[in-house]
């Protein structure tokens, strides 16, 4: 069972999870009436696997649009897709979530870069603002090492970036010692930013400070402490190109569990924690950032259950329970935002305190963070507001 945590008992919260959720349905307007836009908040919709089955702990497809309208209703900014190869393709998911909202922007959060050609996420980005206006961020990530998709050097991640770009902005561009040319001109077509998906260790804050991108998206689970060390190193390598260090947007992503139940908190959290730390390469990533004891990922790593397996590719949030047990409490604690609306409200000013300019939640439904975006706004409608 999991302890007490900001004065939160998660072994007794359903009540108040139904409470949540019922002051969720006071928040959608059944009229559809859009609450004010808040700036510095957007959300990821369907984290990680989907399926077709209708059962607890599973997310079924259908909810990326759900919930998009739903966000959009609660004033959320943008919502981020992080792509898979089976049942989340970025084009077909974000179109239907664009062409069914009026404002709500949509992002790839993150897109591999490896499994298209830059004439192709050109093409992408162009289509889906000529479509439906100024909403799209191609959020990019150098990939992971999977069979004809090899991870691109930062120097190449760098190129692509800006392949992209000129090919928004028309005209032959070389890529990789082949002339490439936007085929019909892109006109009064908004372009699109470029974002780029890392844990901000210095070869990535090298990369990103060119002005090949608009802004970061930094990834879930790392501290308070490691963000604030990840943003002076981003700005200072912003400084060293001679680039407006304030040019560089930050976005950082927080698992929130507000006064959710034990299940939907571990769940969300500790589970979610997993297919992160059991990953090569992610898990060292995340220890050494946060200072973590890394024989942890070794527990993880030699689990029955994950032994020749890939936690993320090959189970749901809610097969991962038993080996999320494995996870310390006190690491969830100071990584994610758990307990009251109030202390995750407080945790994510903590982020903005740090540098960050944007919270994306991550795990839970915009349904599940209604009452916490009111609380967002009520904080930054007060006159002597910190952090928002």
């Amino acid at each position: 069972m999991m302890p007490v945590v900001n004065g939160i008992d998660h072994g007794d919260t359903r009540r108040r999870h139904r409470g949540a959720q019922q002051m969720a349905t006071v928040d959608h307007d059944p009229s559809g009436q859009l609450a004010p836009v808040v700036d510095d908040l957007s959300i990821y919709l369907i984290c990680g696997r989907v399926t077709t089955k209708q059962e607890r702990g599973f997310t079924h497809i259908s909810t990326a649009l759900t919930d998009a309208q739903a966000a959009e209703r609660l004033g959320f900014r943008r919502g981020w897709l992080s792509e898979r190869f089976d049942l989340k393709d970025s084009g077909a998911i974000l179109g239907g979530i664009a062409a069914r909202t009026t404002r709500f922007g949509v992002g790839t959060g993150v897109w591999s870069a490896s499994s298209r050609h830059p004439m192709v996420a050109a093409s992408f980005g162009a289509t889906m603002n000529a479509l439906y206006g100024p909403r799209f961020v191609l959020g990019l990530g150098r990939g992971v090492p999977l069979p004809d998709m090899p991870e691109l050097s930062y120097d190449h991640f760098v190129h692509y970036a800006e392949t992209v770009k000129a090919l928004w902005q028309g005209g032959v561009v070389d890529y990789n010692g082949t002339q490439l040319r936007t085929i019909d001109a892109l006109g009064d077509v908004p372009k699109p930013e470029v974002w780029a998906c890392g844990y901000g260790r210095p070869k990535f804050a090298k990369a990103v400070a060119h002005d090949a991108f608009d802004a970061v998206m930094l990834y879930p689970f790392l501290t308070v402490d490691a963000v604030r060390t990840v943003v002076e190193r981003l700005r200072n390598a912003c400084a060293d190109r001679n680039r407006d260090p304030a040019s560089l947007r930050i976005c950082h992503p927080i698992v929130v569990a507000a006064e959710l139940d034990e299940f939907s908190t571990r769940a969300y959290a500790h589970a979610r924690a997993v297919t992160y730390l059991e990953w090569p390469g992610h898990g060292e990533a995340l220890t050494n950032s946060n200072g973590w004891d890394q024989s942890v990922l070794g527990k993880l790593r030699t689990h029955k259950q994950l032994m020749g397996k890939n936690a993320d590719q090959d189970f749901h949030r809610a097969e991962l329970m038993e080996p999320a047990r494995l996870v310390p409490d006190e690491w969830m604690a100071e990584s994610c935002a758990i307990g009251s609306v109030e202390h995750c409200a407080d945790r994510l000013a903590e982020y903005r305190a740090v540098g960050v300019d944007e919270i994306a939640i991550y795990g839970s439904t915009p349904a599940e963070n209604a009452a916490l975006i009111r609380c967002w706004r009520e904080r930054a409608a007060r006159p002597a507001s910190v952090g928002v």
